[in-house]
């Protein structure tokens, strides 16, 4: 189990030092500190997170496809001042392009008119002009009217027509709303448009010209939060006329270091295991290879300190499942260069180290389940050939997909019952819990035996199955039977636990997702392949050009959706089918009071 044990440490000195001491305890950062008063509403509270203006300046600063040249120092350097600039910036840049938008879908409404402008009424003798864009199957209704009418463009399925009247024409006049044009004529719009295009190039290139505040800026707002942050902890820590105290949950790895550091100012400790009523926060601690599925759980949802991590069966069976729904090893190989291209950038930062370790584990997990079910861009290797020896799963196998899908559903959920049995261990829950496995088991068994697959299982599965059913009537009770009320809530709660036998037999067939999900992707792949082949056979010339244009976007398309589902549904299968079993309580996760600031 990779949850941290913590101990909780509260640290007294004397008051005159309390500034001193708690700036001492941020530079040592192993403490994630507990208020000991409350104080809402108060200036430290609101401070201690950075300004949102100064966030939404970084994030739109660093999302600039070009940046310069970073200064690192700068005395007269004002983070609110910057902030306002790029914040102008931003905004000025999102009204130009709103305009542009507006523009350009005037130009698109305008260009069927063609350019003109309107002449004088005097010179027309009083009459105005009225436009209409109509349907080309309801061109009939242009022959009752009774009003001088011209079609100005006309293509396959609509008709611009120019309606010439004093009045505006009556609704109903055709099945159509009349079109505005405007006043200003296609050239202006056109000569708007430029000037538009020029703007959005200033406005770039100041916002490339603030990039270079991006380090500064990051530094400042570092500084400001850890400001924020002490003046939290002095806000919220005890405070008496000569002495303070200071309390927080330290690992316990970690308690040297802080007992150096209070025998170096001569403090006074004390180091306390957790309280049965204490609530620690969760700490968690992978190796660094799979230390992304820490990521994951906190994703979604932190367990309770008194619980286990799952960080590990997540990287895993999370790589697993979304190599099931790609099910292509030639997809995963374009995958694999994609992240090949990206590798060195995501090693940059300590996130996207961790992140590149989980898409290398997906991309050679989705290689492996690619060859193993013999798809290659939906293509099947010649039974002759070297590669189709490693062929061992058959997608249109759908018997043997789906008792391989359900066998995965039923193992994913029976390790998580089993880590809430060891867990439990010494309680009833543990009985609970090792029942539902006796369940799954004895389940399984009885199923495979019926299918031919196991023979003779069913006895043992049918004892393991009524076995585990025992187990859970007898061990969710936690009533004292002392009564003859006492044995009738005993046996209640027995059958409310027995009634979730209908859940985890739903939450294994969830499983079949991973079987249908990855067929669908093969059966995709085969149909743009096939389109393709009837295009190239169709004509020598054009029918090339088009059996090319069908693969390249009929697999963009496929993998998009493969990759969409393998990850909506990889992570789904985590976390509600296994977390509905295997996680009992939600925690918050560790903070430690650390400084932020970069190095100068």
């Amino acid at each position: 189990m990779s949850i941290v044990r913590l101990k909780k440490a509260t640290v007294v000195g004397l008051a005159k030092d309390k500034f001193e001491i708690l700036k001492g305890l941020q530079e040592l950062g192993v403490m994630h500190l507990t208020p000991l008063q409350e104080k809402p509403h108060s200036l430290a509270e609101q401070q201690h997170t950075p300004a949102t203006e100064s966030v939404k300046a970084l994030r739109y600063l660093r999302e600039s496809p070009v940046k310069r040249r970073q200064i690192h120092h700068d005395p007269d350097f004002d983070i609110h001042d910057v902030t306002e600039l790029v914040l102008l910036n931003q905004e000025r840049r999102r009204s130009t392009m709103d305009r542009k938008d507006e523009l350009n879908q005037r130009l698109k409404d305008l260009e069927p008119w063609g350019d003109f402008s309107f002449p004088p009424l005097d010179d027309i003798g009083g009459e105005r002009l009225w436009f209409y864009t109509l349907p080309r199957r309801e061109l009939i209704y242009l022959e009752e009217l009774r009003l001088p009418w011209e079609i100005v463009h006309l293509n396959p399925s609509t008709a611009w027509v120019v309606i010439i009247s004093p009045e505006e024409p009556p609704r109903d006049i055709l099945p159509v709303e009349r079109t505005h044009t405007g006043s200003s004529p296609l050239r202006d719009v056109r000569e708007d448009l430029d000037a538009i295009e020029s703007e959005l190039d200033e406005i770039e290139a100041d916002r490339q010209s603030l990039t270079r505040w991006i380090t500064l800026l990051m530094r400042h707002m570092a500084r400001a939060e850890d400001k924020a942050e002490l003046e939290f902890a002095l806000d919220h820590s005890a405070e008496g006329d000569i002495c303070f105290a200071v309390q927080g949950w330290v690992p316990a790895d970690k308690i040297d270091d802080v007992a150096a550091f209070t025998d170096n100012i001569q403090l006074a400790v004390i180091f306390e295991e957790p309280r049965p009523e204490d609530e620690p926060p969760t700490l968690l601690r992978t190796p660094q290879g799979i230390s992304a599925g820490t990521d994951l759980v906190g994703f979604y949802q932190m367990p309770s300190y008194r619980g286990w991590d799952p960080s590990r069966i997540l990287f895993f069976s999370f790589a697993l499942f979304f190599a099931m729904i790609l099910s292509d090893a030639g997809y995963a190989a374009l995958l694999g260069v994609a992240l090949a291209a990206f590798w060195r950038k995501l090693g940059r930062a300590v996130g996207g180290q961790r992140w590149r370790s989980l898409l290398a584990m997906i991309v050679s997990t989705s290689v492996i389940w690619g060859i193993m079910v013999g798809s290659y861009f939906g293509l099947e290797p010649p039974q002759e050939s070297w590669l189709y020896a490693f062929k061992v799963f058959d997608l249109n196998d759908f018997d043997a997909m789906m008792k391989l899908s359900v066998s995965i559903g039923a193992i994913h959920i029976a390790m998580a019952n089993l880590q809430m049995t060891m867990l439990w261990w010494g309680h009833k829950k543990a009985g609970v819990h090792l029942g539902w496995i006796m369940v799954l088991s004895g389940g399984m068994m009885i199923w495979l035996e019926s299918t031919g697959d196991i023979p003779g299982a069913s006895w043992p599965g049918g004892s393991l199955f009524a076995i585990g059913l025992t187990a859970i009537f007898y061990f969710s009770g936690q009533r004292t039977i002392d009564s003859f009320k006492g044995l009738l809530i005993r046996i209640l709660e027995g059958l409310r636990a027995l009634s979730d036998i209908t859940r985890i037999f739903g939450d294994v067939l969830s499983y079949l997702r991973l079987f249908a999900l990855g067929l669908a992707s093969a059966s995709l792949a085969l149909t743009f392949n096939e389109l393709a082949r009837q295009a190239s056979e169709s004509s020598e010339g054009l029918g090339l050009l088009y059996a090319i244009l069908i693969l390249l976007v009929g697999h963009t398309l496929n993998l998009t959706l493969a990759i969409i589902s393998g990850v909506v549904h990889g992570l789904r299968l985590n976390y509600i089918e296994f977390y509905n079993w295997g996680l009992s309580g939600e925690g918050y996760p560790f903070r430690a009071f650390r400084k932020k600031e970069l190095n100068q």
